[in-house]
């Protein structure tokens, strides 16, 4: 018995050092080879899936030489369709193009590349610690750190994606991405509107749909930002006051997201809605280096945010859906665009769900509503467009289904309900017909002509406060001229310096931008609104009022 354990227990030791030698040999040889299927490197934790990266060139090209083309072969190089200069050069283009392969496709002489930098200089001059890569030129001023060791496209160090962001403020707001610190070396280009190369690190990073919930204390902080009207580049300000601000040097876009920057971290918002012409269209050639200059605003302080259009963001170099769907694909965003079906792009809902996080149940529902552009019958009605049929049928059938829902059934203290919109309901309009409760009515309301029946149909489904932007001077809440008080209409104010301001013939000392705070107590089922300024009493809640208590209306 003795005996034959012995030999059990020897054999087993054998078959283990066997075992350990096979397995040292297959990963050398895969090492070397890449003798492993593709299955089993999918399954290994420091792999990256899909395409890496292993050449970047730039294509420039000129109307003057008709030889010159700005697109390589398609059979090998993917081009990043993103002119360097904006279209704007008279003569010049310049594309960005990459050589993209997957990994199991490799071959011995490919090259993956685990840096970029852009410069005049071989970046080896300012590295410390040189590896056994070298860096190779490209034109554009483009340094590229590649290597041929075998899994080098496992490693979180391989570049992925490449991508083109425009201005000397460009950020990035992906996640796993980095915009390089020096911009693409081209002649003729403005600093203002500087071509960027930004590239990604590894795997894509996948984004989750934040939950909003009501605070422990029972509240939860809304702030409207309403017209920031971003560029692409810097910017350039208009009506800015005081005009001797900063020895009279003005950067819209600096001063614009300075100022919300400021707010967001003394306010501390739980949730942002920017409620329309987040991109000034006009000046926006490149509209994702403006989406990502406030998007990063949020995402670096880990703030929800949810966004509605106005009639300047599809002015720019994207659309409608291309702006939300780029938007939805960015941390803490809530944004969507809304069911197919209905007129419009951003007809959503968010639901806030209440303190308890052990369930999901909703205490104050959120409705976001594409106000459109202009008016699609300036003969008729002069202006701007107004909402349809189609999107009033989806919120009141939305606004019933979750009325009759478990999310809103299981919820046993008063909710609440509000609304965001870019431009005026026609109920806006008339002075006389308003009782305002703060705030300056200093230009005329810029409504639609037609007067669809939405604001009828808010009341209807029991929303407290609807709030747009648009006219920017404008930064009242009001009620309508009635024995019983229904609907709160407010105006946020604009808060970008890329838009108008002025009225300094109506307001004193002209207009500062500002922006409106929404809070919700649903302890006593109350809503508090307040502005905060740019310039002047920037520390002071402005026009501080109450206009809902116990989950009603309530008058000034």
């Amino acid at each position: 018995m003795e005996v034959g354990s012995a030999t059990r227990v020897r054999t087993s030791i054998q078959l283990g050092a066997l075992t350990c030698i096979v397995f040292f040999l297959l990963f050398i040889l895969d090492n070397r080879f890449r003798v492993l299927p593709d299955a089993i490197h999918n399954a290994l934790p420091a792999h990256t899936p899909g395409l890496v990266i292993t050449d970047i060139t730039l294509a420039t090209c000129s109307s003057l030489n008709l030889l010159s083309s700005c697109r390589l072969d398609a059979q090998k190089w993917h081009r990043v369709e993103k002119d360097l200069y904006l279209n704007k050069g008279w003569l010049n283009h310049a594309y960005i193009h990459i050589e993209r392969k997957k990994e199991s496709e490799l071959v011995e002489t490919d090259r993956v590349i685990l840096d970029v930098k852009v410069g005049r200089l071989d970046p080896v001059t300012l590295e410390k610690n040189q590896g056994a890569e070298r860096w190779e030129s490209r034109s554009g001023g483009i340094w590229l750190k590649r290597t041929s060791k075998r899994h080098a496209s496992d490693s979180v160090k391989a570049i992925t994606a490449v991508d083109v962001l425009f201005g000397a403020d460009a950020v990035e707001a992906r996640p796993g991405w980095e915009i390089l610190d020096q911009p693409i070396l081209l002649s003729n280009t403005g600093d203002n509107q500087e071509a960027r190369l930004t590239v990604r690190h590894g795997p894509h990073v996948p984004i989750e749909r934040p939950t909003v919930r009501v605070n422990k204390d029972g509240k939860f902080k809304i702030m409207q930002v309403a017209d920031l009207h971003l560029s692409t580049g810097l910017g350039e300000c208009r009506d800015a006051e005081p005009a001797s601000h900063n020895g009279g040097k003005c950067d819209a876009d600096v001063r614009t997201l300075e100022f919300l920057g400021s707010v967001l971290d003394s306010e501390k918002p739980d949730l942002v809605v920017l409620s329309g012409d987040q991109v000034n269209g006009e000046t926006a050639p490149d509209a994702q280096s403006a989406v990502f200059k406030f998007a990063e605003m949020f995402i670096k302080r880990s703030i929800p945010f949810a966004t509605i259009f106005g009639n300047h963001d599809d002015e720019g170099s994207l659309g409608r859906l291309a702006l939300i769907q780029l938007t939805q694909s960015l941390p803490w965003s809530l944004s969507l665009p809304g069911p197919s079906s209905v007129e419009g792009v951003g007809n959503y809902y968010v639901e806030v769900l209440s303190r308890s996080k052990s369930t999901s149940h909703s205490a104050l529902t959120l409705y976001f509503l594409d106000t459109h552009s202009y008016s699609p019958d300036e003969r008729q009605f002069r202006g701007y467009d107004w909402i349809k049929k189609s999107q009033i049928d989806w919120f009141k059938s939305t606004a019933q289904n979750l009325k009759n829902s478990a999310a809103h059934q299981g919820y046993h203290h008063i909710r609440m309900n509000m609304a965001f919109i870019h431009i005026p309901l026609p109920e806006y309009r008339n002075q006389d017909d308003i009782v305002q409760g703060s705030g300056t009515f200093a230009e005329p309301p810029t409504a639609p002509g037609f007067n669809s029946g939405f604001k009828q149909a808010l009341v209807e489904e029991n929303v407290l406060a609807v709030s747009c932007g648009h006219d920017h001077v404008n930064d009242y809440c009001a009620l309508l001229k009635d024995p019983k008080p229904d609907l709160w209409m407010c105006y946020a104010g604009g808060s970008g310096f890329g838009g108008y301001g002025g009225y300094s013939h109506v307001i004193k000392g002209g207009y500062h931008r500002r922006v409106r705070i929404f809070e919700f107590d649903m302890d006593d089922a109350s809503i508090k609104t307040w502005k905060r300024l740019e310039y002047g009493e920037r520390d002071k809640r402005i026009d501080e009022m109450i206009i809902a208590q116990g989950g009603s209306v309530v008058a000034p």
